[in-house]
């Protein structure tokens, strides 16, 4: 996963960042396992003279998501349910007091097409620790996946129906991006 020493740029235009719940309790098979879009995001990956990362941190517009799909369910996901699970999952990250998560990243751990990164996620004005499980599918192109739980950022899991259908605590993320050529040193 070596690249080239430099400062690369990264966001909308070079990646994606998605969010997948889980439905759970009595009436799971009544909701929706949600892929949740975050569109609007941008980060700065800093690559030392040894081709090790030396830096990450990246900013998520949190109120911009974007509800792309559910599965699931007794019937499927109308654009009217989409637009309203949006506005809840906005209300649950307090998006108009805490518009934008950040990630940075204090510690590289590469090895080939493979390796971890660990840094703090805030969100809400809470931060947390975060590992993301890194992948280089083909050259250039980068996948990190982890796991985090919203209870540990005070945020209360979406129920229904009195508790019988619930998102489950658990809330996987996945980034793609791509990082072409070579790192802008002009900063």
């Amino acid at each position: 996963m070596a690249l080239p020493t430099g400062r690369y740029r990264l966001g909308t235009e070079s990646g994606r960042i998605v969010l997948r719940t889980f439905r759970d309790g009595l009436a799971a098979t009544a909701g929706h396992d949600l892929i949740i879009e975050l569109p609007r995001w941008s980060g700065e990956l800093v690559v030392d003279d040894d081709k090790i990362p030396e830096s990450l941190v990246a900013r998520i517009d949190v109120g911009a998501l974007v509800v792309r799909e559910g599965t699931g369910g007794l019937k499927p996901l109308t654009d009217r349910d989409r637009r309203e699970i949006a506005t809840t999952a906005r209300r649950q990250l307090a998006s108009d007091q805490h518009p934008e998560a950040v990630f940075t990243a204090n510690r590289f751990d590469m090895s080939g097409d493979n390796g971890v990164i660990e840094g703090n996620l805030s969100i809400r004005g809470v931060t947390r620790p975060l590992r993301l499980q890194v992948s280089q599918p083909e050259p250039g192109s980068y996948r990190g996946t982890g796991t985090l739980v919203q209870s540990a950022y005070g945020i209360k899991p979406y129920t229904a129906f009195f508790g019988a259908l619930k998102v489950r605590d658990a809330v996987d993320i996945e980034v793609n991006a791509v990082i072409a050529g070579s790192g802008d040193d002009s900063g």
